[in-house]
């Protein structure tokens, strides 16, 4: 990462060091050899992909939650390999569910663990037709009946309805049924958690592969800097002022200054607990079914990288808990709740958007949508062909 302070005006401005961004200004030096300045408000790059090694244990830490690199998408694979090198680290959850543990998602060996039996696979397959039978010529009216109409009520009240309840702090019954479009259930033992064609973490760290997209003179970093403060002179009146070229991934409702309202989001809390030991979970990811257990999952970042087990400490080890909620203006966004009413506030803050000169809206914040990471940079490399790109050629 550079903090090269030479560009007095730059040719473009980013707001938000996210993956949206860094690929956006690696993209505009790369092809067009602008001088690009991104601004953050945070301490840091990488937005919620940033990590952090932890000296006690030696664990990378993912500081806003685990981020978990897949793709089949063979333009992103091929563009992220340019930066780093990926472990060969396959995702795997499992879930404790009444003091016992299981494999997710829901497959053949959950299936028979929970049942006690040795279903084969049409046997299960039989099985959990039958049980989400129950409500068959109904439609159903909340997610409590859709998750019974895709699995049955056995494994949706096992595996679902309470760890879903603790997510959306809100009952099922209340929930709407659109939700959960689908739960996948395996009828084999495959517990490899995505499908996607590659998979693995960055070799050395999440921060050091954002670090080397921006390892560029022409692109100067500036951090803790508020894209609203007119103090400070990239700020977004005099950038619109002076017609300089903005790319925002910021909350797309803050930036019109909540005008239309507020959209909803819901965050995450962690509660970060240390074992004088050198595996708790034996997983990195666990979560946990039950209500009596107020957080949905623990995540034990050692167990993310165990090539790294010479690295790590053999005595000690870090989880984080975590806690789901609704949040509030001044928390992390993580995930839109995306009821109708936010559709529409949304498509309006869209078309105000479009209007906007001069300015490309992009990642999460700035589309209200929820992204995998390789769904950003696909977006972001998109974006930066048909708006951005066409923008700087003005």
């Amino acid at each position: 990462m550079t903090a090269n302070e030479q560009n007095a005006t730059p040719d473009l401005v980013i707001v938000g060091a996210g993956i949206f961004g860094l690929t956006i200004a690696q993209q505009a030096v790369e092809k067009l050899g602008v001088n690009v300045t991104i601004i953050d408000i945070r301490d840091h790059i990488g937005g919620n992909a940033y990590s952090y090694m932890d000296p006690e244990t030696g664990a990378e830490i993912h500081k806003y939650g685990a981020h978990l690199f897949h793709t089949s998408n063979s333009r992103v694979w091929e563009y992220v390999n340019r930066f780093t090198k990926f472990t060969d680290y396959v995702h795997r959850v499992y879930a404790t569910h009444d003091g016992e543990v299981f494999p997710l998602p829901i497959n053949l060996g959950t299936i028979n663990q929970f049942f006690r039996a040795n279903y084969t696979p049409a046997q299960a397959k039989a099985l959990i037709d039958e049980q989400a039978g129950e409500l068959a010529g109904t439609d159903p009216a909340n997610l409590n009946d859709q998750g019974i109409s895709l699995i049955g009520r056995p494994l949706y009240e096992a595996f679902i309805k309470n760890y879903t309840a603790k997510q959306w702090q809100t009952d099922p019954s209340e929930l709407p049924a659109s939700i959960i479009k689908r739960l996948p259930v395996r009828f084999n033992y495959n517990n490899r958690y995505f499908k996607d064609t590659w998979e693995g973490l960055p070799a050395d760290g999440y921060t050091a592969w954002l670090e080397r997209m921006i390892d560029d003179p022409r692109i100067t970093v500036k951090l803790e800097t508020d894209f609203f403060d007119e103090t400070q002179p990239l700020n977004k009146r005099a950038l619109l002022e002076a017609g300089v070229p903005v790319v925002y991934t910021g909350p797309v409702d803050r930036y019109f200054d909540y005008d239309l309202g507020e959209l909803k989001w819901r965050t995450v809390d962690f509660k970060e607990v240390r074992y004088d030991e050198g595996d708790h979970f034996g997983c990195a990811v666990m979560n946990f079914s039950d209500a009596d257990v107020p957080y949905t999952r623990a995540i034990e970042f050692k167990n993310f990288n165990p090539e790294r087990a010479a690295e790590q400490n053999p005595n000690k080890t870090v989880v984080w808990e975590e806690y789901s909620r609704f949040a509030n203006r001044d928390d992390e966004p993580y995930y839109p709740i995306n009821t109708d009413e936010d559709k529409a506030l949304y498509a309006q803050y869209k078309a105000k958007a479009a209007d906007e000169p001069n300015v490309v809206f992009g990642g999460r914040l700035g589309t209200y949508a929820y992204y995998d990471m390789d769904q950003v940079f696909n977006q972001a490399l998109i974006s930066y062909e048909k708006q951005v790109e066409p923008l700087l050629k003005k």
